[in-house]
């Protein structure tokens, strides 16, 4: 009897209960940006810069630590300056609003236009600094060097341009440039 906890918290020290304030279901939401300076008679358009998707999409923004959970997966499509684009799928990710730092997990796969791609168990996506990484194992394919790198641990540009990878093996062409 002694070693049970049958004590019914109430008040300041009951559990308490989160829920999000909003629920979308098979979302798609378009970030735009506009290109220069819009005055009040101002004509012009709007870029696309990113498009996420997915099933379901959980609101926590009203919370003091705002984020939106993605429970059942997301596909995000990010365009450069020349709309070239690179994809993400993940099966689970939290977009956390104040730092801007997206958690990514389970088989997650960055795609590039040019067909590079990076797979891992778990990624993270800083926005702001446009770059990727994790701690986790990843596979990394490069069809323009017939490459494919296995490593634990990198850091990545968001259009797999640039990698620094902390532990790798697999099978790399090292190309040396000779000085004239």
């Amino acid at each position: 009897f002694s070693c049970q906890d049958g004590y019914e918290r109430v008040g300041e020290e009951a559990e308490k209960l989160i829920v999000p304030r909003g629920i979308a279901k098979n979302f798609v939401l378009t970030y735009t940006e506009i290109p220069e300076k819009i005055t009040t008679e101002a004509t012009g358009s709007s870029k696309v810069i990113a498009v996420l998707s997915g099933p379901v999409r959980h609101d926590f923004e009203n919370l003091n630590f705002p984020h939106q959970t993605f429970p059942d997966g997301l596909f995000v499509e990010i365009f450069n300056d020349k709309n070239e684009r690179t994809t993400i799928e993940a099966d689970y990710g939290i977009l956390y609003s104040i730092t801007g730092v997206v958690d990514l997990k389970g088989n997650v796969i960055i795609k590039s236009d040019d067909g590079k791609k990076l797979e891992a168990p778990q990624l993270y996506y800083d926005r702001k600094n446009e770059w990727a990484f994790t701690q986790e194992k990843f596979k990394f394919t490069n069809p323009e060097d017939g490459t494919v790198m296995d490593g634990k641990g990198m850091d990545i540009k968001k259009d797999l341009s640039v990698m620094y990878a902390h532990k790798t093996l697999g099978i790399m062409l090292i190309t040396e440039e000779k000085d004239d």
